[in-house]
C-alpha cells in the first residue's frame, strides 16, 4: 500500500511540474495587429491582406493570430502608418512608401514615368532592388514585401483625355511625389492626395480626375464618379507606378520564437511581393469591365500620343538622378540597377 501511495504522489508531482510547461506552450500563440488604409471591401484587403493573414495563421498551426484593421480603424492618417509599425503602435502595416513624400527617395525609382510594364515582374524587381540598393531606407522595421500594382491609368470626370494636351490645367490627383511631378510635366495641375480622400474630392470638384490603377477604382467608387478613362496599350511601359511596402515592427519580429519567425519569413520576400502584385494586376480587367458596363468610355493612347507623354515626362528621371547625387548616392547607378532588375524579372512572352 505504501508503495502505491508513493507512486500516486510521484505521478501527481510530475503532473504538477509539467503544468507550467503546458501553460508556457499555450502562451506561444502570438496575436499581431495588421493596419492599413485600404477599405475592408477592397480587392487588396480581401484577396491580398486577408488571404495573406489566413495563410500565415494556417502555416503556423494556429500559433499566429491576426487582428486586421482596414480603413485606418486604429486611427491616424495613411501617412502615419509606417511610423505606427516602427514605433510598435501596431505590428504590421501595408502602405505606400510615397505616402511620406521624399522619405524613401531610392525606392521612388519604381514610381518614375514609363519604368514598369507589369506588376509581377516589377514586384520581384522591387524586392531585389530593396535588398541590393535601398535596404537601409527601411532599417527601422522588418520589411515583409515590396511591390507595385498594374499599369497606372488616368480617370476623368467629364473631359476625355485623348492626348497630353487635354491635361493642361486639369486638376488631377497624383498618389506620390513622383506621380505629381510627371502629371505637372504633362501639363496638369497635380494634387497630391491619399486614396481615401479621392471620392469626396471628385464629388466637390476639388479634382477633375485621378491617376489610379484599374484595380483599386471600385474601392473608392471612382468608376461611378467619372465618365472617362485613358490607358496605355497593353504590354507597353506604364505612365507611372506606385511602390507599396508591408513592414513589421522590428522588436516584435525579433521577439518571436524562431519557429514562428520562420513562418513570417516563409511568407515574406520576393515571391510574396510578386504575389501581392499579381493579386492587384489580376483585378485590373475586372474593374475595367465594371467601368465599361456603366457606359464609361475608355481611350487607349496610340503610339504617337504615348511618345508625346514620354517626351513631356522625360526630365523626371534625370531630376531624380540629380537629387540622388545631391544626397550622396550614385543616381545613375541606382536608375540603371532598377531598369536592369525590371528587365531581368519581366515575364517572357512565349
Amino acid at each position: 500500500m505504501m508503495q502505491r501511495r508513493t507512486l500516486i504522489k510521484s505521478a501527481a508531482a510530475a503532473v504538477s511540474l509539467g503544468a507550467p510547461s503546458l501553460g508556457a506552450f499555450a502562451q506561444q500563440v502570438v496575436t499581431l495587429k495588421f493596419h492599413t488604409f485600404m477599405a475592408p471591401t477592397s480587392n487588396v484587403y480581401l484577396n491580398a491582406h486577408k488571404a495573406w493573414m489566413t495563410k500565415v495563421e494556417k502555416d503556423s498551426g494556429g500559433r499566429i493570430k491576426f487582428e486586421g484593421y482596414p480603413a485606418m480603424q486604429l486611427g491616424g492618417s495613411p501617412g502615419q502608418l509606417y511610423d505606427q509599425a516602427r514605433d510598435g503602435v501596431v505590428d504590421i502595416v501595408w502602405t505606400l512608401a510615397g505616402n511620406t513624400p521624399g522619405r524613401f527617395p531610392r525606392t521612388e525609382v519604381f514610381e518614375l514615368p514609363f519604368m514598369t510594364v507589369d506588376a509581377i515582374g516589377a514586384s520581384r524587381a522591387a524586392w531585389e532592388y530593396l535588398q541590393t540598393h535601398a535596404a537601409d531606407e527601411f532599417k527601422d522595421v522588418q520589411p515583409l514585401a515590396f511591390h507595385t500594382h498594374g499599369p497606372g491609368v488616368l480617370h476623368s470626370k467629364t473631359k476625355p483625355i485623348i492626348s497630353a494636351a487635354d491635361l493642361r490645367g486639369m486638376k488631377v490627383r497624383g498618389p506620390t511625389r513622383q506621380a505629381t511631378k510627371l502629371l505637372n510635366a504633362a501639363g496638369a495641375s497635380a494634387v497630391g492626395m491619399p486614396l481615401p480622400q479621392i471620392p469626396d474630392a471628385l464629388s466637390k470638384g476639388v479634382i477633375e480626375g485621378a491617376a489610379l490603377p484599374w484595380e483599386v477604382i471600385p474601392s473608392v467608387k471612382v468608376h461611378e464618379l467619372v465618365q472617362h478613362h485613358s490607358e496605355f496599350a497593353p504590354g507597353k511601359p506604364a505612365l507611372y507606378n506606385t511602390a507599396f511596402v508591408m513592414v513589421m515592427n522590428k522588436s516584435k519580429y525579433a521577439s518571436l520564437p524562431p519557429d514562428i519567425r520562420k513562418v513570417i519569413d516563409d511568407n515574406s520576400g520576393m515571391e510574396t511581393s510578386a504575389w501581392f502584385g499579381k493579386v492587384q494586376q489580376d483585378h485590373d480587367p475586372i474593374s475595367r469591365k465594371m467601368a465599361t458596363d456603366r457606359g464609361n468610355k475608355v481611350h487607349v493612347f496610340n503610339e504617337a500620343q504615348t511618345n508625346e507623354f514620354v517626351q513631356l515626362t522625360g526630365a523626371i528621371a534625370s531630376e531624380w538622378v540629380q537629387e540622388m547625387n545631391k544626397r550622396g548616392q550614385d543616381g545613375e547607378k541606382l536608375l540603371a540597377g532598377a531598369k536592369a532588375l525590371i528587365a531581368k524579372h519581366r515575364p517572357k512572352i512565349a
